[in-house]
């Protein structure tokens, strides 16, 4: 019987590099206010939202995307050809196939690099980092992109008082490559699709084109419910990866929750019992809920401000429709 050869990858890996894109249409709550009975008042206190960004025309997934890619390839001071997978999540590129990867790749200059889609909703970026990180260790790439991307405002229902001020556009990219020494941990991750219809797409595509209903498909969400999910159980999970990575409370520096709602990252803060030392991302103020690609442009900002430095100990989590969830802790790039 002949043996397979084991693969030769790096004994671990690491964020390399970080990069983000924002739109430049800032749009504040008085336009939300234009197709809701709400207020600006009520808006913050909800959701800390104060404005977010909404891609143009131009703006579109692969276009932000590679915008936020060549950021990070720069950050991490490697060739784009050097790149052998990467690795989108989103929700929101509309065309089924072939894969927004495949685009990214060919048009960053990638050495024919393996390109794929994921689709995780707002665990999506954690997903895509697992996935990386398995890839550079095993030895299938040496580098790899991972993307989260969205356009929200393309699945938002205007006249929907629940969801209609959340969302907001933008791409997060970072690179994953090799590293003498830990610096991504353990994933904790999973999910509970019992609970899959709190967060969903209002209707299959093929009732808008079939003509059954005559609104475009949105996204829509029993806030409570996930609100409560995710206050309780995310700060479970929380703990699982900071177990697995062997880190206590005390010895993070750097907490990147996703971007979901501000009452959520309050709450999982005092839940965890993180530290006043800890620098917690509240980036959803300016930026929205961009699901999958709301950590990396957290990231990317604590970063870019100072409120957070290279070599920090960071704990990432991101949870969201499915419903499914991914935590871990990092070094930062």
């Amino acid at each position: 019987m002949a043996k397979i050869k084991p693969s030769k990858g790096a004994p671990y890996a690491r964020i390399l590099g970080v990069g983000g894109y924002r739109p430049t249409r800032v749009v504040p709550n008085e336009v939300i206010l234009e197709t809701i009975d709400s207020s600006d008042e009520w808006i913050r206190s909800r959701s800390g939202i104060e404005t977010r960004h909404w891609a143009s025309d131009e703006e579109t997934v692969a276009a932000m995307s590679i915008e936020a890619s060549g950021k990070a390839i720069a950050d991490a001071g490697i060739d784009a050809s050097r790149i052998g997978a990467v690795v989108v999540s989103t929700v929101s590129h509309f065309s089924q196939t072939p894969a927004v990867a495949t685009e990214i790749a060919h048009k960053l200059g990638t050495d024919k690099a393996a390109a794929f889609d994921i689709s995780a909703g707002c665990a999506g970026f954690g997903y895509g980092l697992t996935l990386a990180k398995g890839m550079v260790v095993e030895g299938s790439a040496e580098y790899v992109l991972v993307i989260g991307v969205e356009r929200l405002s393309d699945l938002t229902d205007l006249e929907d008082r629940a969801t209609a001020f959340l969302f907001g556009d933008g791409a997060g990219a970072v690179i994953v490559g090799p590293s003498q020494e830990p610096a991504i941990g353990p994933t904790v991750w999973g999910s509970e699709g019992d609970k899959s219809e709190t967060i969903k797409q209002t209707v299959p595509w093929t009732d808008y084109r079939d003509g059954t209903v005559a609104k475009f498909p949105a996204i829509t969400q029993e806030g409570q419910a996930v609100f409560r999910w995710a206050v309780f159980e995310m700060a479970k999970v929380a703990q699982q990866a900071l177990d697995a990575a062997g880190i206590t409370a005390d010895e993070l520096d750097v907490f990147i929750p996703h971007q979901a709602n501000v009452r959520i990252i309050d709450s999982m803060v005092k839940t965890l019992k993180l530290p006043e030392h800890v620098t917690v991302a509240r980036d959803i103020r300016t930026t929205g809920n961009t699901s999958a690609a709301s950590i990396p442009l957290a990231m990317e900002r604590l970063l870019a401000t100072g409120e957070a430095k290279s070599g920090d100990t960071a704990l990432v989590i991101g949870f969201g429709a499915g419903l499914v969830y991914a935590a871990t802790v990092v070094t930062l790039p």
